[in-house]
């Protein structure tokens, strides 16, 4: 928990509290199935927790945001971005159902009323959102059809909608496999650790384009 307060210092008591029972309820579960490997549970706040809330120091969510995880697997980023932004609503989805009820009892077991978890596909849903998150889910030019048609047209947040995602390594080959604008922010200007020193995140703005 320390590593949160490290660079998240103003949590509140409750926000303080969420975080802490997080490796707690993650244990638990990670004795039923394999939700992280063994090994990440050492560095769960910060390989897991920070990692995702690398995406808050790009961009503070105002209220009312409404918010796609692509893929969260045992719900990251998604999770510890609701924690941190109780106003937003996070509409978290995966396709592999047992992942999805890690999700819900997670989000049960923190009263997390701003999370809605489904197992579905990316592709089926119909909603439109302010932003899309994920986090290393597969390389930009398979995720881009998943997403097409669900962004809002209007903008109120400080950036225009479009795509957060939290990626690793050289990204430039990838995201320039696509001919669209993106802009890259290094997780080590944010955060000091080891870990963070090939970790993005890669900024895509909706264009009206897809």
């Amino acid at each position: 928990m320390d590593i949160i307060l490290k660079y998240f210092p103003d949590l509140t008591p409750e926000q303080k509290e969420k975080f802490s029972k997080l490796k707690p309820i993650y244990e638990e579960w990670n004795e039923k199935i394999n939700v992280i490997s063994r090994k990440d549970m050492e560095h769960f706040y910060e390989k897991h927790v920070l990692h995702s809330l690398g995406i808050a120091k790009v961009i503070e969510f105002k209220p009312g945001t409404k918010i796609l995880d692509i893929g969260t697997g045992g719900g990251f980023p998604g999770i510890p971005l609701a924690i941190l932004f109780p106003d937003t609503h996070f509409h978290l989805v995966d396709s592999i159902g047992k992942k999805i009820t890690v999700v819900k009892d997670v989000a049960r077991q923190l009263k997390l009323t701003n999370v809605e978890a489904q197992q579905t596909r990316a592709e089926d849903l119909v909603r439109r959102y302010d932003f899309i998150v994920s986090r290393a889910v597969t390389r930009f030019a398979n995720f881009l059809p998943w997403v097409k048609g669900k962004f809002k047209r209007e903008d109120f947040n400080e950036f225009q909608n479009g795509m957060l995602l939290l990626k690793g390594g050289d990204v430039d080959e990838e995201m320039e496999e696509r001919d669209l604008s993106y802009v890259s922010y290094h997780l080590d200007d944010y955060f000091e650790e080891e870990f963070f020193e090939t970790k993005k995140v890669v900024y895509v703005p909706w264009e009206g384009k897809r």
